[in-house]
């Protein structure tokens, strides 16, 4: 998988793609990603990446100029690049776009700054994502945000190959059941004597069960996309809610 990135701070992603899951892929050689600096592809002495906006406004606006020459070397490198703009007037990403951008070879994402782009941005690329309905100072945050969730389906990424589908907003649109480690107890809080049997279908079920509990007490909305068993019907009607 290849990541680009078009930002005017590269230098905000320097730790990040250091760490954790995404720093061990690239060791790997799993996932590349290419830093690239708006003002690289400016004119000028100064290389004036940004500019008033025409009809008078408070904030500055990202030029077309060079986000345009810099979308036209990438696509020269990479006919097949799908390039994303970030931005809160985009879908909001969920699970579904995860799943479908993870089988795209290669993202790019253009980060906004100041008060936004220039209008005519917005033709020179694939689409437009918002990690959701808020401001940030600008579209860098976003693209880690978009990068971490993609990377996880990423074949080898992740230790089993499990864990992308048991995990919240996994192949059962489900929310994640409830997780347990050592001790056994704690403040008297105790692990559910279910999760010490050794019946795996048992846990199996008992799982499945307190998806759906959680579910419909915190993300119930999402319980109208799921196809549920006449059998998951009635036990959610039999619980009472806590």
């Amino acid at each position: 998988m290849r990541f680009t990135v078009l930002t005017l701070f590269p230098e905000m992603f320097d730790s990040w793609l250091r760490a954790s899951l995404f720093g061990k892929a690239m060791e790997k050689g799993l996932m590349t990603v290419t830093l690239l600096n708006y003002r690289d592809y400016a004119e000028g002495r100064h290389k004036v990446v940004d500019d008033d906006p025409f009809g008078g406004g408070a904030g500055m606006v990202i030029k077309v100029e060079p986000v345009a020459e810099a979308l036209e070397k990438i696509r020269e490198d990479d006919p097949g690049v799908h390039v994303i703009l970030l931005s809160p007037q985009g879908r909001t990403l969920s699970q579904p776009a995860v799943e479908r951008l993870a089988q795209k070879s290669h993202l790019a994402f253009l980060c906004g700054r100041y008060e936004g782009v220039d209008e005519r941005i917005r033709f020179l690329v694939d689409e437009e994502l918002s990690i959701g309905d808020y401001i940030l100072a600008g579209g860098e945050p976003a693209a880690w945000v978009v990068m971490d969730a993609v990377s996880r389906w990423v074949p080898g990424v992740l230790g089993k190959a499990e864990s992308t589908e048991e995990e919240s907003f996994g192949a059962n649109g489900l929310l994640e059941y409830p997780q347990y480690t050592r001790p056994r107890a704690f403040r008297g809080m105790e692990v559910p004597e279910i999760l010490l049997s050794g019946n795996h279908a048992a846990i199996s079920q008992w799982r499945r069960q307190q998806a759906l509990l959680r579910t419909r007490k915190r993300r119930p909305e999402l319980l109208s996309r799921i196809a549920l068993s006449d059998e998951e019907h009635a036990w959610l009607a039999e619980q009472v809610e806590t």
